[in-house]
């Protein structure tokens, strides 16, 4: 059996080295996973954002491959796993509507971890409208994890876009998804096509 591969699709101004994408990569490690792991650094334009993942996964098509997108990166996620038939997608507190969220953030930014500057336009905006998902083709091929304390975004939207596919819906946390560690063993367990949650306890 070919190994499954894990990419992990970071958020807005985000990067590799966001502390999800670490906490993965070293659980993998400390317990040897029999798995690949790529943390590509993605564009903030979106359309280049989404060839950089088609070009890994058109490359794996004979294995599964699981997406781990967090917000935006749940976003791009969602589009991906519509399009690629061996693809499944754990979302992380994933954006819904970022083509709305991000107005907001029109005009200079920063990204938070390598500093690079840009200036976010509505061509950007217009790239993710164009790669939004009305519909979902096959629930079971999700699974979304949020907090409802998430500062950044609503997490009944997630919540009413999947509301065919298995949930972990925890009260309290953050949009950066706190004791993301917990649910490492789930994430696995999906890969393998099992949903096996732990108990959503409220977080202070």
């Amino acid at each position: 059996m070919q190994r499954p591969l894990f990419i992990y699709v970071h958020g807005f101004n985000s990067s590799p080295a966001s502390i999800k994408a670490q906490l993965f990569g070293r659980y993998l490690s400390e317990y040897q996973v029999d798995a690949d792991y790529e943390v590509p650094e993605l564009s903030h334009w979106p359309a280049q954002a989404i060839s950089q993942l088609e070009s890994i996964i058109a490359a794996n098509t004979h294995r599964t491959v699981l997406l781990i997108g967090s917000s935006l990166g749940g976003f791009y996620s969602t589009h991906l796993t519509e399009r690629y038939d061996n693809l499944r997608t754990v979302l992380v507190n994933p954006a819904v509507r970022p083509y709305a969220l991000l107005e907001s953030w029109l005009g200079d930014n920063e990204n938070l971890y390598t500093h690079e500057k840009y200036l976010l336009t509505r061509d950007h905006l217009q790239q993710l409208l164009d790669i939004n998902c009305e519909t979902i083709k096959d629930p079971s091929r999700y699974l979304l994890l949020t907090q409802t304390a998430d500062e950044t975004l609503d997490y009944r939207e997630a919540v009413d876009k999947y509301p065919h596919s298995p949930q972990f819906v925890q009260p309290g946390g953050s949009h950066g998804f706190d004791q993301f560690e917990n649910l490492i063993p789930a994430i696995l367990a999906f890969s393998e096509g099992r949903v096996v949650l732990p108990p959503a306890d409220p977080l202070c």
